[in-house]
């Protein structure tokens, strides 16, 4: 018979701001040694499942919990946060926020350290950890040093350090390069080795899917289909994306964005050194940029992308180089007034008090007409009135981008954009792109998410090492060089 260490009996729950219940009579069982996938549309209450068993809920978010969680079978109700810290560990879908030192050794050491662990012990554990990610390159950096996906890593590795039975992750490969999954896929299957039971909430089923147990769809608060062991690959790539899913295979792509540019513009001797670096971080002669166009930007975790388009839009003072566009030359200062920038952590960009605040504070000039239709278009109009702060991942996103589109720069710049976004959703972004690319903007995307960019971009730029490998355009001749990069 096998032993059930997770137990979710007839829960519901209402998150003390939310205008629906999150949880709608929930029943879950968890076996120990089990690999679970959390899936579903944004909002179907798979990370509120992941508060559940960590313990966030009840003891951080407040709300009305009715029903019963049992975790090793003891009652996550009763007792405290602490007792649940030694049993089970969470990776969450924004790494930053469960950093707690500025330094990686430190960073790795510290959940070791409060568990009380023989300091000799917790060495060997970071040695052994940082030798099975390979990752022992990171092992002298500051927290500061660190791409997204690093991050993303970092808090993978701490997980393992603790070595905890449990391990809950809220989408952790939304910040990932294909290859930085790849390492994921391998932690989750050492943890199966090792008889550890894993939980995971995720948009990205693909690297997934050879070694689930089980696919439990949920929607609207509700578990609504379970999937065993090879089920869920027999659905085909219609019957996915109607549940909201993502695609199981990129064989299927289609490329939808064939437009040629008809005009560029320049890029001259942009260079940038962060303070302390040995040698530049991004360093470009020339460049001619596809104008009118949606633009992915691809390349590893640390490639310099994100460099690259913080200098592009001027947020980088001290960076030098030209734009020149239609014979205009404009120097970071210029170039800031006439860009907009969505970050990887949107949460670093959500000021006001309700999303409609949040979308009016992008607008050159109040525009209600227009935020009555950005308020629709990303299915944000029940929520205008919510605090940003208050909604998941996905919704915050999308908020995110709403603001972009109000900006109405010549611009617009995107850091993973469909991070924590499922099927509709990313779709819903990429219609928004080619939307952007209608009404005469330029549209960058730093992007890990091969169907965003067969769905709207193109033209490709591949970033290496802080310059510029590859810039081509979308169409037949050149998708072996995108599927090529994507492969691992």
């Amino acid at each position: 018979m096998m032993e059930k260490v997770i137990e979710i009996n007839d829960v519901s729950f209402y998150y003390k701001e939310g205008l629906d219940a999150c949880l709608d009579h929930v029943n879950l069982q968890i076996n120990k040694g089990e690999v679970v996938v959390l899936c579903g549309e944004s909002g179907c209450g798979k990370s509120t499942i992941i508060r559940l068993i960590n313990g966030l809920i009840p003891f951080y978010y407040e709300g009305q919990l009715e029903g019963q969680v049992k975790v090793l079978g003891h009652s996550t109700q009763k007792g405290d946060i602490y007792d649940l810290g030694s049993k089970v560990s969470t990776v969450f879908q924004n790494p930053r926020s469960q950093f707690f030192c500025v330094d990686v050794k430190s960073e790795l050491a510290f959940g070791a350290e409060n568990l009380r662990f023989d300091k000799g012990e917790i060495i060997k554990r970071i040695e052994d950890t940082s030798h099975e990610l390979k990752f022992e390159h990171l092992l002298d950096r500051t927290m500061f040093q660190l791409s997204g996906g690093e991050k993303q890593k970092i808090a993978c590795a701490s997980v393992s350090v603790t070595d905890n039975s449990i391990v809950v992750l809220d989408e952790p490969s939304s910040n990932l390069d294909m290859h930085a999954i790849a390492e994921l896929k391998k932690m989750i299957q050492y943890w199966k080795q090792k008889g550890k039971t894993v939980v995971v909430a995720e948009h990205r089923l693909q690297y997934l899917q050879d070694m689930a147990d089980r696919f439990v769809y949920m929607k609207k608060g509700k578990i609504v289909r379970e999937f065993g062991e090879g089920e869920i690959q027999k659905l085909s790539a219609r019957e996915l994306t109607g549940m909201g899913l993502r695609n199981l295979s990129y064989d299927c792509l289609d490329i939808q964005n064939q437009r040629e540019a008809s005009a560029f513009m320049k890029i001259n001797d942009f260079i940038f050194r962060y303070r302390g670096a040995k040698k530049a971080s991004l360093s470009i002669d020339k460049l001619d940029i596809p104008k009118t166009s949606v633009i992915a930007i691809i390349g590893r975790n640390g490639a310099g992308k994100s460099t690259f388009v913080r200098c592009l839009c001027g947020l980088e003072k001290k960076a030098k180089g030209l734009l020149e566009d239609d014979n205009v030359k404009r120097k970071a200062k210029n170039r800031l007034n006439h860009s907009f920038l969505v970050m990887q952590d949107v949460n670093r960009q959500l000021f006001t008090e309700s999303v409609e605040e949040e979308i009016i504070l992008s607008m050159e000039e109040e525009n209600q007409n227009l935020l009555e239709e950005l308020l629709n278009e990303f299915d944000l109009y029940d929520y205008r009135k919510q605090h940003p702060m208050s909604l998941s991942g996905g919704q915050k996103q999308r908020v995110a981008v709403a603001s972009a589109m109000a900006s109405q720069r010549d611009y617009i710049i995107f850091d993973e954009p469909t991070s924590g976004l499922d099927y509709f959703h990313m779709q819903q972004v990429a219609d928004c792109m080619k939307n952007l690319q209608e009404k005469g903007k330029t549209v960058f995307l730093i992007t890990h998410d091969i169907e965003l960019i067969y769905s709207c971009c193109n033209y490709v730029l591949q970033v290496e090492n802080g310059t510029v490998r590859d810039l081509y355009q979308m169409n037949q001749e050149n998708e072996s060089r995108l599927r090529t990069f994507f492969r691992v």
